[in-house]
């Protein structure tokens, strides 16, 4: 696979020891950056914005710093989603009042200060979902949808959860339990969120399966019903087979087209991961066909753990966590030949482990004019990891 030319790394921001950026970084309208830290200097993780100054250079503001107590959450390991008048939502893994997690929202007020809301504190019952790890979703009326890895009736094997506001404020309704029998008719531990379609229905993956030994997650669908529940359909199951990829952990993408696009962690032909797409077919099941096997060869990167990003030219980009010539990770371009075939471009290789930071573990976000945002999760100026841009 080819390494580009020309393209620019840049660090924007270098966090402190520790602070545990797994999550990525999203824009607002006026171009400031938006992202979490897990641990930062409180242990307890932080809500940060990133602000572009006038001549260069980039000023951290922290707008929440969690706090590990009976109320506020606390290690958020996901990055945040922005409605249209500019509230920020999120979860955290820990925390709130039954310790097992939190979905928050930051509100920006005029005097520039950040009110934080706690919408949901996970575990108030046996049937409540537990231990968020991503990111929620939100639809066009303002509702948030997303996972849990564990809780829920079916066994402690996680949830998908609906977030609506009502009379009485924000009310949670787990609308999937994951309940994997000894049949072995679905998925369940759903690291990653969900994505909506435009008829309301969710997407998702799970990291793991009980269908047999060899098999190791799902894609799934939750069909949005005309009552208002959703009924689930795997639409692909991984296999540790020496040809499928296995153990997704990172969220999907939609095409244009209704084609959905993921990463796998591991497994492919060379057990290093795979970048996949699944199409539906006219029999209404979906096809998957893998755009990239990962190679563990001292140039490609290993173990994509994000999800993919495309450009206005149907590009695929994201990171991978090891690989590279030194094992620290990449940053990669995948791009569609016209006959097929995905041609594979190392935009950058992090190599040293240190100053430029290690371990990108997180999304691609593009801004206007093509360049690539996301974070690092450690190495760096301080040990702490970072924000970097590529420039193209």
């Amino acid at each position: 696979m080819p390494s580009a030319v020309g393209q620019e790394f840049q660090i924007l921001y270098s966090f402190s020891y520790n602070s545990g950026p797994f999550g990525g970084v999203i824009f607002d309208t006026a171009g400031n950056l938006y992202g979490t830290t897990s641990y930062g200097t409180t242990f307890s993780g932080t809500v940060y914005e990133l602000s572009p100054q006038t001549g260069g250079g980039w000023t951290e503001t922290t707008l929440h710093s969690f706090n590990d107590n009976s109320d506020d959450g606390y290690q958020p390991y996901a990055g945040l989603a922005m409605d249209s008048a500019g509230n920020l939502y999120g979860t955290t893994r820990v925390g709130g009042d039954h310790g097992e997690g939190t979905v928050f929202e930051l509100t920006p007020g005029a005097d520039g200060t950040w009110t934080e809301t706690i919408l949901h504190s996970f575990g108030s019952s046996s049937a409540d979902g537990t231990y968020p790890y991503s990111t929620p979703a939100l639809d066009s009326a303002g509702n948030l949808y997303g996972t849990t890895f564990e809780g829920g009736t079916g066994g402690n094997n996680g949830t998908v959860f609906k977030l609506a506001r009502g009379p009485n404020g924000w009310e949670e309704k787990v609308i999937h339990t994951f309940a994997p029998n000894a049949a072995g008719d679905g998925g369940y531990n759903p690291y990653a969120g969900v994505i909506l379609d435009a008829s309301g229905n969710l997407y998702g993956t799970t990291t793991s399966c009980s269908c047999s030994y060899a098999n190791r997650g799902t894609v799934f669908e939750l069909k949005l019903n005309a009552n208002g529940t959703y009924a689930e359909e795997v639409l692909h199951y991984f296999y540790s087979n020496g040809v499928d990829g296995y153990d997704p952990v990172a969220s999907l993408v939609f095409d244009a087209k209704g084609n959905l696009y993921g990463t796998t962690n591991e497994g492919g032909s060379s057990g290093a991961g795979t970048v996949f797409e699944l199409s539906p077919t006219s029999s209404g099941k979906w096809r998957e066909k893998i755009l990239h096997n990962f190679t563990n060869n001292g140039t490609d990167g290993v173990g994509p753990a994000a999800s993919v990003t495309f450009d206005m030219s149907g590009n695929l980009y994201s990171t991978t966590v090891g690989g590279g010539p030194q094992e620290y990770g990449t940053v990669f371009e995948l791009t569609p030949t016209g006959t097929g075939t995905w041609n594979e471009t190392i935009l950058y290789s992090f190599v040293d482990g240190g100053g430029n930071g290690d371990d990108p573990s997180s999304p691609i976000t593009l801004d206007a004019l093509g360049n690539l945002y996301s974070t690092a999760l450690g190495g760096g100026a301080n040990g702490g990891g970072n924000v970097f841009e590529i420039t193209p």
